[in-house]
């Protein structure tokens, strides 16, 4: 799914810029019902959150908060293995991210040096109901447009996608998600793919699972595309461990991770590393560098089997 509306990437942490869903909010849990499932994109977010992101060349970015709503921020990014660039990112947020009763809309930008442009809009049209809209352009050219109606009940979620659509090329894909809460453990749902175009028509059937303990979750989908299975598990307060399992049919190729995440408080640190059957060793320093308000970034990512080394430094300031 993630492929097909181009707003996931792998490995690392999903990069939905809306604020992730809090399982234990007020709008999740209600007189005892069963809590809501949340969104299909985020079933298998706790374990990709220990994956480290991969980091190449020099990059600097320096945060501004101009107001409760309104931040922004600038990257500069040189690289050896592609064209340096810059990006200018502005985020328009709400500051309540609970609450699901403010009609102010959630907006995100983003421009780099070549004017590709990055666009992310989400409203609140009601308590239960939002929508999104996504637009991408490479250069002077749109890439992706897209449009997303999400509803929210107590128990359950729905959400109906809309990418691409050309009426000129008679094209479109189209996506509905369903999850439901079957114990306060225990989530099923699917999800149906549907593109046409002059060429194909057809549509993709996954089904999705997950189990959640006092301390680890267990996800699972699978269907005609392939399979994708997820074991997150948080040892203690400092150490989280995270395994994936990928299959695709279309490409006939299985891959499998290992990931760890260690927090060190009293060092201001968090490491975060990662094992493929690939033979891709990588892991990600982040140091806060107290007093002043940067963080600093480093990495490394060494692939024995193409005989390639990636080394990254960062600093993140604000």
């Amino acid at each position: 799914m993630g492929s097909v509306l181009a707003l996931s990437s792998r490995p690392g942490r999903q990069n939905s810029p809306f604020p992730h869903d809090r399982p234990l909010s007020r709008w999740d849990r209600r007189d005892g019902r069963l809590p809501n499932p949340g969104s299909f994109d985020g079933l298998h977010r706790n374990c990709k959150d220990v994956f480290p992101q991969q980091i190449e060349g020099v990059k600097m970015i320096v945060n501004k908060t101009l107001s409760s709503f309104f931040k922004v921020n600038h990257t500069f990014h040189l690289s050896a293995v592609a064209p340096s660039n810059y990006r200018f990112h502005v985020d328009y947020l709400q500051s309540d991210t609970d609450s699901k009763e403010t009609n102010s809309p959630m907006l995100i930008g983003e421009m780099d040096s070549s004017g590709s442009l990055n666009a992310h809009s989400l409203f609140h049209l009601s308590e239960r109901i939002r929508a999104k809209a996504v637009f991408q352009t490479q250069q002077s050219h749109f890439v992706t447009w897209q449009f997303e109606t999400e509803y929210r009940g107590s128990d359950f979620t729905a959400a109906v996608t809309m990418a691409n659509p050309d009426i000129f090329r008679e094209s479109v894909i189209m996506v509905a998600h369903f999850l439901q809460s079957v114990s306060p453990q225990l989530v099923l749902g699917g999800e149906l793919v549907y593109h046409r175009g002059r060429a194909e028509e057809g549509g993709i059937l996954t089904l999705a699972g997950q189990y959640s303990g006092p301390n680890w979750v267990a996800t699972l989908n699978a269907g005609k595309g392939g399979a994708h299975a997820s074991y997150y598990h948080r040892a203690n307060k400092q150490i989280q461990v995270g395994v994936e399992f990928e299959a695709s049919t279309r490409t006939q190729e299985t891959t499998f991770s290992f990931g760890y995440q260690m927090d060190l408080p009293e060092a201001n640190m968090v490491f975060r590393g990662m094992l493929d059957s690939r033979c891709i060793i990588g892991g990600v320093l982040e140091k806060r560098l107290c007093p002043l308000p940067a963080t600093l970034i480093m990495g490394a990512f060494v692939n024995h089997r193409g005989d390639k080394l990636q080394v990254g430094l960062g600093v993140n300031v604000g």
